[in-house]
């Protein structure tokens, strides 16, 4: 498996590469955005560990550009500890996954790992599930041709949900993924806020598009209920 880390900062991106050659990753270090897109572009890679602020292109600018490209590599962006907004930005430019600096390398490891379980897929700009879309740029969501307003974490929640349509999503995917990996409260809360997913985008309309699995989490129906 060959791995692009793309880190400006010298130390941190020598780390990284020294645990995961460790590992058995063959791994490759750019320290700008402009090369890092270029090698991006031009090599083939497995996943791309991607820093959001880079000399020349920055990390939003690349993601957005391989996405726009049809480049499916799965993308792991580095956002700052308290960058909630440079998090959802990077779901929405396309990255599959987001970590916080400062993290651990045991856990930058096991979301590497869940990324290439997934391999490659589809990040369109406009998800969707039979008529239930989300446009996560414009921030809208609509069944058919009704538009349905639902609060930040709502919009957050379905987001993830619809990003793996037809999949069970665990739990405690959702909770790090919408509340963060810093989230201290009722893991509970997931089950409220898929309870109120349920009435706007389900129950309003007679259908039944968010199904609970058992003892795993939740699943949209790719056709959309």
């Amino acid at each position: 498996m060959r791995i692009l880390i793309v880190e400006d900062e010298e130390h941190l991106a020598s780390a990284v590469a020294q645990g995961l050659r460790a590992e058995g990753f063959t791994v490759d270090i750019s320290s700008d955005g402009t090369d890092g897109l270029w090698r991006a572009r031009e090599l083939s890679y497995d996943l791309i560990l991607l820093d959001l602020l880079l000399p020349g292109s920055n990390g939003f600018q690349i993601c957005a550009t391989l996405r726009a490209e049809e480049n499916w590599v799965p993308i792991l962006m580095l956002t700052a500890k308290d960058g909630e907004f440079d998090e959802a930005e990077a779901l929405d430019t396309g990255a599959d996954d987001f970590l916080s600096k400062p993290f651990s390398f045991v856990v930058l490891l096991a979301r590497i790992r869940a990324l290439l379980r997934r391999g490659r897929r589809e990040r369109p700009a406009v998800l969707s599930a039979g008529d239930l879309t989300l446009d996560p740029a414009e921030h809208r969501c609509r069944r058919g041709d009704v538009a349905i307003a639902l609060t930040p974490r709502e919009f957050s929640l379905l987001e993830c949900l619809m990003r793996f349509a037809g999949e069970a999503v665990s739990k405690r995917d959702l909770l790090m993924h919408v509340w963060g990996d810093d989230f201290e409260g009722d893991p509970n809360i997931v089950e409220v806020y898929a309870g109120y997913l349920r009435r706007k985008i389900d129950q309003a309309f007679g259908r039944a598009a968010l199904e609970t699995v058992r003892g795993i989490g939740y699943r949209i129906d790719a056709s959309g209920g």
